[in-house]
C-alpha cells in the first residue's frame, strides 16, 4: 500500500506540474501552444466550450490508445479531469506573472515547456496509465522506434495544424512550443534516464485487484524503483 500511495502522489504531482507549465506558457503571451490552438479551433468550429473540448478530445485520444494496445488506468482519467482543474485554480489565484515583454515571454515559455516535460516524467512514470495525449506519443515511439522528442514533436505539430485550419489562434509561441516541446521532453527524459516505452502501466482492473483483493504484480510494485 505504501508503494501505491507514493505512486499516486507522484501522479498527482506530475499532473499539477503539467498544469503549471501550461499556465506559464499561456502567461508568456507569445502565442497559444499547439494543443490550445487545437482545442480553441475545435471549440470555435463546433460552438463548444473549450473545457468540454479538452474533456471530449481526451477521452477520444484514450480510445485511440486502447486500439493500439496502450493500457488505460486511473492516471489516464485523472489526466483528463485534474489538469484543467489545476489550471483553473492557478489562474484564479493569480500568483503567476504575466509577461508583457517579448524576450521575457519567450523565456517563460521555455520554462513552462521544461516544467511540462518534468510533469510528464512524474505522471507517466507512476505507471497508472499515460495521459490520453501522451498515449499518442508512446504509440508512435513503440511503432516507429524514433526518438521520443521527435514523436512528441510530430503529435504537437499535427494538433497545431488541425487547430489552425479550424481557426484556432496562434503566434510565435505556437511555433516555439511545437518545435521545442520535443527537445524539452527528450532532454528531460535523457537527464533522468527515463524511457516511457519501458513503463508497464497499470490498468483499472489491476488497480481494483490490488485495492480490493490484495493482488499486485511484481512489476507494478517496482515502478517507482525503476523509473
Amino acid at each position: 500500500m505504501k508503494v501505491f500511495i507514493v505512486r499516486l502522489l507522484r501522479l498527482i504531482l506530475g499532473l499539477f506540474l503539467f498544469a503549471l507549465g501550461i499556465v506559464l506558457c499561456m502567461n508568456a503571451q507569445v502565442g497559444y501552444a499547439p494543443w490550445e490552438v487545437f482545442h480553441a479551433g475545435i471549440a470555435q468550429a463546433l460552438g463548444m466550450k473549450i473545457g468540454m473540448v479538452v474533456i471530449v478530445s481526451g477521452f477520444g485520444f484514450a480510445i485511440i490508445g486502447i486500439i493500439f494496445g496502450e493500457k488505460i488506468g486511473i492516471g489516464t482519467l485523472l489526466n483528463v479531469l485534474l489538469i484543467g482543474t489545476f489550471m483553473d485554480v492557478l489562474i484564479a489565484a493569480d500568483i503567476l506573472p504575466v509577461m508583457e515583454h517579448f524576450v521575457l515571454g519567450v523565456l517563460m515559455l521555455v520554462l513552462g515547456l521544461f516544467i511540462i516535460a518534468l510533469g510528464s516524467y512524474f505522471y507517466i512514470g507512476s505507471g497508472f496509465g499515460a495521459g490520453p495525449r501522451d498515449n499518442l506519443m508512446v504509440v508512435i515511439r513503440k511503432k516507429t522506434k524514433l526518438p521520443i522528442g521527435i514523436c512528441r514533436g510530430m503529435v504537437e505539430l499535427t494538433a497545431f495544424f488541425i487547430g489552425w485550419r479550424l481557426g484556432g489562434m496562434f503566434g510565435v509561441g505556437t511555433i516555439l512550443s511545437a518545435t521545442g516541446i520535443g527537445y524539452c521532453i527528450q532532454t528531460t527524459f535523457k537527464v533522468l534516464k527515463f524511457d516511457p516505452a519501458h513503463i508497464k502501466h497499470e490498468t483499472f482492473y489491476e488497480t481494483y485487484q490490488f485495492l480490493f483483493k490484495g493482488k499486485v504484480k511484481a512489476d507494478l510494485e517496482s515502478v517507482t524503483e525503476t523509473s
